[in-house]
């Protein structure tokens, strides 16, 4: 069988998953436009500003459209923010003080986080040089989050602050939580330490679900904007969702104490953050169903994969075991040769700041290292998973796979 074929008996395979996509973005992009007409958006707030910012009307609607979309308080949406980790490190040194604890309840944070926390040695400025304690614990059997075992824990550590839940499994082989996962661990909080704050690391799954870990509790959602939210047009930044009192102690470790949100210019403008939103139910959409049409083909083609093409999701992300370097490098070359930016650029395994393990990665995007649009990325160890994830349009994902998949049969690595 050809691998046109296998691709368009997956799709036929596929068909109702693809209708659950759509119902998804058809909800999503409901929320969107509501918040945005709710909050009368106008062309006057695309406007581009400079020096402190002060009265810049374009990113308080930005960041007011946030919270509506994501049912919370307040947001800090800002093109200052310059990746994800970054989103989350100005929340871990706004929320936690000397003397205080972060419990990590869903095992080991995402790498980059390793030198904020404090997890790889004496890094100047972690959290641990601040004198902040850092606990972990892994997810149940179920690969649910350990009720028990939080309660324990935090009986034991009357200095736990921050508990962080990450939603994405990150380079790991757990499964991604959904956003209603939080809820018995947010309703517990509420109910006997009202005081600790659930935070949740949003990355990879915005919009792949009709709603957000926000409406089930957490206290604050973080996220970037190169990933879902941003649509594949921000060209930079991220965003803090959650209650106004942590949203204004956040803030003050934005920019500085006594100034918090209320300074900040943009002097390229916010039409492409505003414009990205909008589209992002669509864009997450169209990547969620190369993803699933991905598990479908390559476990024909009998490679595991996680989550499988039937399986509810919760993120973007679509994991391959390929089971040797080779078969690795091969796939993540074929993704890049089949990218419209840079694709006669040869990806090859580095040591990338961040990272304990060199790090291969394909993204020939429009936006530098954006994974909403298509890309593929891995650690170079065994057993060789490699994390497919993004894609603009499922039809350049579809194209993309099926060059990939070709390539690596001509080299007899299928």
């Amino acid at each position: 069988m050809s691998m046109m074929e296998r691709i368009l008996a997956a799709e036929k395979q596929c068909e109702a998953i693809f209708r659950r996509a759509d119902e998804t973005e058809a909800e999503n992009t409901r929320k969107v436009l509501n918040a945005m007409r709710e909050n009368a958006l106008a062309q006057r707030h695309f406007a581009p500003t400079t020096g402190y910012g002060y009265g810049d009307t374009g990113r308080d609607v930005l960041e007011k459209v946030f919270a509506r979309v994501f049912r919370t308080d307040a947001a800090i949406v800002r093109p200052q923010i310059v990746s994800g980790t970054h989103a989350l490190t100005i929340c871990l040194f706004g929320l936690l003080k000397p003397g205080e604890r972060l419990l990590s309840v869903t095992g080991k944070p995402y790498d980059t986080l390793d030198a904020v926390i404090g997890l790889s040695g004496e890094v100047p400025g972690s959290l641990r040089e601040r004198g902040v304690a850092y606990g972990q614990l892994e997810l149940d059997e179920a690969g649910s989050i350990d009720l028990p075992a939080v309660r324990r824990d935090l009986a034991q550590n009357s200095q736990t602050r921050v508990i962080a839940v990450q939603r994405s499994r990150g380079y790991t082989a757990r499964r991604s939580l959904m956003p209603r996962d939080i809820l018995p661990l947010a309703e517990f909080l509420k109910s006997e330490y009202p005081d600790v704050v659930l935070m949740v690391d949003n990355c990879y799954g915005e919009f792949v679900c009709a709603q957000e870990p926000s409406q089930y509790g957490a206290d604050i959602c973080v996220g970037s904007l190169i990933k879902n939210p941003g649509g594949g047009l921000a060209p930079t930044g991220g965003y803090i969702a959650g209650r106004e009192d942590l949203i204004e102690r956040i803030g003050f470790r934005l920019t500085a104490p006594g100034i918090g949100r209320e300074v900040g210019s943009y002097a390229g403008g916010y039409l492409p953050f505003f414009q990205g939103l909008f589209v992002a139910p669509h864009v997450v959409a169209q990547a969620v169903k190369t993803a699933v049409l991905a598990a479908a083909v390559l476990e024909g083609l009998g490679v595991e994969v996680s989550p499988l093409a039937g399986e509810e999701r919760s993120d973007l992300i679509q994991a391959l075991t390929l089971g040797s370097p080779e078969r690795l490098i091969a796939f993540c070359q074929g993704i890049q040769a089949a990218s419209p930016v840079d694709s006669a650029a040869l990806p090859e395994p580095w040591d990338m700041p961040g990272y304990r393990h060199p790090i291969i990665m394909a993204a020939g995007t429009f936006i530098s290292g954006a994974s909403i649009e298509l890309s593929a990325d891995a650690p170079m160890r065994e057993p060789y998973t490699v994390y497919l994830q993004g894609g603009l349009t499922y039809c350049h994902g579809k194209l993309a796979l099926l060059n990939t998949l070709e390539s690596m049969r001509r080299k007899g690595l299928l």
